[in-house]
């Protein structure tokens, strides 16, 4: 295979892999606002399964997004990083995404163990973060400023 495919299978598996993790990072936020603004003992137990599997059925979709990311950097050359300033911009935006999502984690951990101080609106603001990471990516992505 020639590089010029492996570069179009990896960017194509980094694109797959990313929808499906913004998916699960989109949804899994909603979920604890829902459960933020619950009084209802059946509803919290429900949701803490729900928002258990989610985390875990999307964070292989965040390692296999930066794997094939790493990959596209390697076959495009340390010369085209170097000189791609966009590129250090959007790696700056999808460290702060992995932090949100290993923070997600905590989060979890506190809704399991009833201990979640935080408001509802306080989540909805939550819940929008990944929305603006996604829009600054995705904009330096395609217009590589």
């Amino acid at each position: 295979m020639n590089e010029f495919l492996w570069v179009q299978w990896f960017k194509a598996l980094h694109l797959i892999f990313m929808v499906a993790w913004f998916a699960g990072i989109f949804y899994l936020p909603r979920l604890f606002v829902y459960h933020a603004e619950s009084v209802e003992p059946k509803v919290h137990a429900q949701l803490k399964i729900m928002e258990r599997r989610l985390l875990y059925f999307v964070t292989p979709f965040m390692f296999l997004t930066i794997f094939f990311g790493i990959g596209l950097i390697y076959l495009y050359g340390a010369v085209w990083f170097k000189f791609s300033t966009w590129m250090h911009w959007k790696l700056i935006l999808v460290i702060i995404l992995v932090i949100y999502h290993l923070y997600c984690f905590k989060l979890l951990k506190q809704f399991k163990e009833d201990r979640v101080s935080r408001s509802g609106r306080w989540f909805r603001w939550f819940n929008e973060m990944p929305v603006i990471l996604l829009f600054a990516i995705i904009i330096l992505a395609v217009l590589k400023p």
